[in-house]
């Protein structure tokens, strides 16, 4: 064979070997960032599932904790009824922002509830009271620190999603940035309720 005819073929061999390789590395590279991005929507996808667990916790003992003070406060039935619009509107919610939305209601609904209690003592004198609310405060925190965990893995999906070359990617893929489970004004001013009188 002529050695003319074998020249024109090796840089187009060449060239194809080089196409294939950026074409296997670009692959790789959207893969593996494909991945993490999953990973970490996975990742708030959990956190969701324990904030969801610990409102859970605490919407079973709202009604121990309803029951306990309707007795002693039958004249505050709007703020009872308000509690139990919430729970059912979380009840329905079908999405963590309209499920965070709710349990910010239900928050405020507690506050208020907490206030009113201050003013019977005798309740406050109650053992299975002061059980009940030392099991509501234990499952506030916990609620509080699993927010804390969301929102943080939050934060990372949403900078992953915004930043380039991820972006591209998640916009590919159609992974999208998650609202932060933030407190409204009216949960967070849940006022400090002194029980040691």
């Amino acid at each position: 064979m002529d050695q003319t005819t074998m020249t024109p073929m090796r840089p187009k061999i060449k060239g194809w070997v080089i196409g294939i390789v950026i074409i296997l590395v670009l692959t790789l590279w959207i893969g593996g960032a494909y991945n993490s991005l999953v990973t970490i929507r996975e990742n708030v996808d959990n956190k969701w599932a324990q904030i969801d667990t610990q409102l859970e916790r605490r919407y079973d003992l709202i009604p121990n904790l309803v029951a306990s003070v309707k007795g002693v406060t039958a004249q505050e039935k709007a703020i009872f009824g308000q509690l139990a619009e919430a729970r059912t509107h979380y009840a329905g919610a079908t999405t963590p922002e309209s499920r965070a939305e709710a349990a910010n209601q239900v928050e405020s609904s507690l506050g208020r509830i907490l206030v009113i209690m201050e003013n019977y003592p005798t309740l406050q004198s109650s053992q299975a009271f002061r059980d009940l609310m030392t099991e509501l405060e234990g499952s506030e925190n916990r609620i509080a620190v699993a927010r804390k965990d969301y929102n943080d893995a939050v934060t990372t999906l949403n900078a992953k999603t915004t930043r380039f070359p991820g972006n591209v990617v998640a916009s590919l893929f159609g992974i999208e940035k998650r609202a932060y489970f933030a407190k409204t004004d009216a949960a967070g001013t849940v006022p400090t309720v002194d029980f040691t009188n």
